[in-house]
């Protein structure tokens, strides 16, 4: 609303003209009902003194003698004046008029209208503005001798009211108040509603809310009691892939995976989740929101940490290759303490066997894996993972049917992040265990890769095993009680990127399997 004024102003003066066109309709309806009565009962009154007029013997004798019809007009005029009618008129057969207080009107004829008395019968109607009751004069043997005709002068429109000004006043005066305090009170609701704010004050607000939802950074999306979507500004769109048109659309009517919805209904409670959408990382914040006790609903704040995580993952590879290099230094030096301690015992022998021992056990492991993983990543990958295996006493081990070709940078980042993350993910389960051993299974299909990591640990839970890959998790975690990582996560993130999937079962201990194929998802869409 662009007039000046407050709202509760402009609501009562509408609605005070709704209650005047309401009185006038009660006004209206008054008067209608007011002729109408005026119809029935002055009829009544009128066709008695008719009919009383018609049957006085001396009106007979005076209509049956053309001669002598002086006594009429004072039959006429006592009928009148004790009645209380405007007129009786008397007329002989022919609708001649023989007695009227109007003189211009002896002599004419009776305006009959709609009257029956012409044919012998009363009747009782309005003619020319009165209200007029007609009686026939039946002489002998059933003559028409004349016509009684008693009328009076029909009320004006508001006149009806003017009669009996009491009860329409009264009937007006309710309806006025009733009206009024209905408005009042009307106003009154209608501007807590708004919290006493203004209709400009309103547009303004909304204008500046939409401008600060839609310029903020983080996503924003607003939850009433029913988990419906009332709002979420262009940032919460992208970040989640909701459709345009997903305001009033409920949580669980969206295409959405489990983990997400669980943290927008807020069955997921906590801050900072973690959860995985359409390749992106992102971290969710759910505030219920609720005013003088009463829950209004929710507001969900998300950031985007893709790249704050993909950071993270580039420092834990760091961390992981100065892992192995360390552990590879340590493995060297206690092999070099060997050879220096043979040295000193005169063990020329001996230390020419270890060196060729330890040699041919390198170049065995190096070139098992170089003959059957041409991509360079990955092959680098598994040769370093050997060495932190061989620091905490696990064999890691590559079964003879692997094989997998040069692979693209893309191809072969994803399988440097699955590779890396099961055999990571292996090792913490079986750190610790005698005689423990990891093996590692990598098939080249013709359309995807094939990656199996098994171990000899004591598998995945079975009260876990629905939920592996759910929140992100290890098995380190899950044994010592501690966050939950994403390690399987990501890995689960990277396959589903190139439309593949990962899974778990158990046998003989954990076995993950991971397919991901050489073209993306996006690339089979694509004409």
């Amino acid at each position: 609303m662009g007039s000046k004024g407050s709202l509760a102003r402009h609501f009562l003066g509408w609605h005070m003209s709704l209650v005047f066109a309401l009185l006038g309709c009660v006004a209206v309806y008054s008067v209608i009902q007011s002729n109408h009565n005026f119809a029935e009962d002055e009829g009544r009154a009128l066709l008695s003194v008719a009919e009383n007029v018609a049957a006085t013997p001396g009106v007979r004798v005076s209509l049956a003698d053309p001669i002598n019809r002086d006594p009429l007009p004072s039959f006429a005029e006592s009928a009148r004046s004790l009645s209380g009618a405007d007129f009786v008129i008397i007329t002989d057969p022919d609708r001649g008029v023989l007695t009227s207080p109007d003189p211009s009107q002896l002599r004419g004829k009776l305006p009959l209208g709609d009257s029956t008395v012409a044919s012998g019968r009363s009747w009782v109607g309005e003619v020319d503005g009165s209200l007029v009751a007609h009686v026939p004069v039946i002489g002998r043997r059933g003559r028409l001798l004349g016509i009684v005709a008693a009328g009076k002068a029909m009320p004006g429109f508001f006149e009806g009211i003017t009669n009996r000004p009491a009860d329409a006043l009264a009937l007006l005066g309710i309806a006025l108040v009733l009206g009024v305090t209905g408005s009042l009170l009307l106003a009154w609701l209608v501007k807590r509603q708004t919290l006493g704010l203004e209709p400009r004050e309103i547009t303004g607000l909304v204008e500046h809310r939409d401008a600060l939802l839609h310029g903020i950074k983080e996503g924003v999306v607003g939850l009433d009691q029913q988990h419906r979507i009332t709002l979420a500004n262009d940032h919460a769109r992208e970040l989640l892939a909701l459709p345009r048109d997903c305001v009033g659309t409920a949580v669980g009517d969206l295409d959405v995976g489990d983990r997400l919805r669980d943290v927008l209904t807020g069955r997921s409670d906590g801050v900072d989740q973690i959860v995985l959408r359409a390749g992106r990382v992102l971290v969710l914040n759910r505030m219920p929101v609720s005013r003088d006790g009463r829950r209004l609903g929710a507001v969900v704040t998300l950031r985007d940490r893709t790249e704050l995580v993909t950071l993270r993952e580039e420092l834990a590879a760091s961390s992981r290759a100065t892992d192995t290099l360390r552990a590879q230094a340590h493995e060297f030096s206690n092999r070099l303490h060997t050879i220096a301690g043979l040295i000193e015992l005169g063990e020329y022998d001996e230390v020419r066997n270890y060196v060729n021992l330890v040699n041919r056990e390198h170049e065995a492991w190096h070139d098992t894996v170089s003959a059957r993983i041409e991509d360079t990543a990955v092959a680098a990958l598994l040769i370093a993972k050997a060495s932190l295996a061989a620091e905490q006493g696990t064999g890691l081990r590559l079964t003879d049917g692997s094989h997998l070709r040069e692979t693209d940078d893309r191809m072969s980042a994803d399988l440097v992040t699955v590779v890396g993350n099961l055999v990571d993910n292996a090792l913490d389960a079986v750190r610790g265990k005698p005689e423990a051993w990891v093996e590692v299974d990598i098939r080249d299909r013709a359309d995807n890769v094939e990656v199996m990591v098994r171990d000899s640990g004591p598998g995945v839970a079975p009260e876990i095993a629905a939920e592996v890959f759910a929140h992100g998790f290890t098995t380190k975690a899950a044994e010592h009680g501690g966050q939950r990582g994403l390690g399987l996560a990501l890995t689960r993130q990277a396959c589903r990127r190139r439309g593949g999937h990962v899974e778990s079962r158990n046998d003989g201990g954990a076995v993950f399997t991971a397919v991901l194929p050489y073209a993306t998802a996006a690339e089979k869409v694509s004409p």
